[in-house]
């Protein structure tokens, strides 16, 4: 079916007012009646949004989930974050017997990973989640920010991990990347809500564009937030390990670099500077000659020189998703 766009002729009545009369298809399917008040937004493109729905209440979109289909907690876990970042309000989890234990600690686990979905009915095989958390309580610039402060963290934490031989600091930063992903989680179901809902993208004081970008920044903290964690695996491996000290001092610098351009991301994202975020694209080129540089050839045990390699590889892909937010940030402020 093609686009059709309707026409209408601008009238005048009285001194000063001008009406355009809308398509009966559209009054007949809102039910819009005589009398009736309607919306009306004025949009940044010059085009105006006439809406029926002025009370600016979120439409409640209701999932249903019969976890007969799905034998397998980590696949049902899945689904429901699938559920959660598409935006449904309520989610309804049905079982055609007893929930198996597992199950329902599955859905307690997402419940509580989650930020704004809790049990609000529970039977022995219904149990009903609805999400508490109003969307304009979170705004996304809040969010992004908490995300590059938990990353910055977990990536000086594991760095500093590596060099003290600290196994408790390393296991920490594994455990903050759940941290991450569910501010990850929350900006991705951000943007889907405002995708529908061109009201709330207003009070938000946001675009649709802006809030793409959002999306993006928030995918590229996710990833360097994994890296941290999979840096603090490897320190793990490398515990009881005897290191060259230049090794550790090279990867303490080539880290420091990194760090530095996720830092300088922020500042460009801040300060909303072209010149920055273009200045941290290009000097990615040195942090990424730097970490050629690291020679593994001293090293005699293929296990130790397999984790340095990830632990290498990790801090030039943070530096390299930082360079892509970077981009992003050009992006939006063209």
């Amino acid at each position: 079916m093609g686009f059709n766009i309707e026409t209408r002729k601008v009238q005048k009545t009285g001194g000063s007012s001008y009406i355009v009369s809308l398509p009966k298809v559209w009054i007949d399917k809102h039910g819009v009646k005589k009398n009736d008040t309607l919306g009306i937004l004025s949009q940044p493109d010059g085009n105006l949004l006439i809406t029926p729905k002025i009370d600016n209440e979120i439409t409640i979109k209701t999932k249903e989930i019969m976890v007969d289909d799905y034998k397998d907690e980590n696949f049902l876990f899945r689904v429901l974050i699938g559920a959660y970042i598409m935006g449904f309000s309520k989610i309804i989890i049905k079982s055609g017997r007893k929930f198996d234990p597992l199950i329902r600690d599955t859905i307690t686990d997402f419940t509580q990973i989650a930020i704004g979905p809790e049990i609000v009915e529970e039977s022995n095989n219904v149990i009903v989640i609805k999400d508490l958390l109003n969307p304009k309580e979170m705004p996304f610039e809040k969010t992004i920010k908490r995300m590059y402060i938990l990353v910055q963290g977990m990536h000086e934490d594991s760095i500093n991990a590596f060099e003290t031989r600290d196994e408790e600091l390393a296991e920490e930063v594994i455990k903050r990347d759940n941290d991450v992903d569910r501010l990850h989680w929350l900006i991705g179901r951000q943007s889907h809500i405002v995708l529908r809902d061109i009201i709330l993208c207003q009070k938000m004081g946001i675009t649709l564009e802006q809030a793409s970008h959002y999306q993006q920044m928030s995918r590229f903290l996710e990833r360097i937030g994994d890296h941290a964690s999979k840096i603090a695996r490897n320190v793990l491996i490398l515990i009881q390990k005897e290191l060259d000290k230049n090794l550790k001092e090279e990867i303490k610098t080539v880290s420091k670099l990194s760090l530095d351009l996720l830092n300088k991301s922020l500042d460009a994202w801040l300060q909303k500077s072209l010149v920055l975020a273009n200045e941290n694209i290009e000097d990615i080129k040195e942090l990424i000659a730097a970490t050629e540089k690291i020679s593994l050839n001293t090293i005699s045990s293929a296990e130790v020189s397999i984790a340095i390699g990830y632990i290498i590889e990790s801090i030039r892909r943070t530096a390299e998703y930082s360079g892509d937010i970077s981009e992003i940030i050009i992006n939006n402020l063209v």
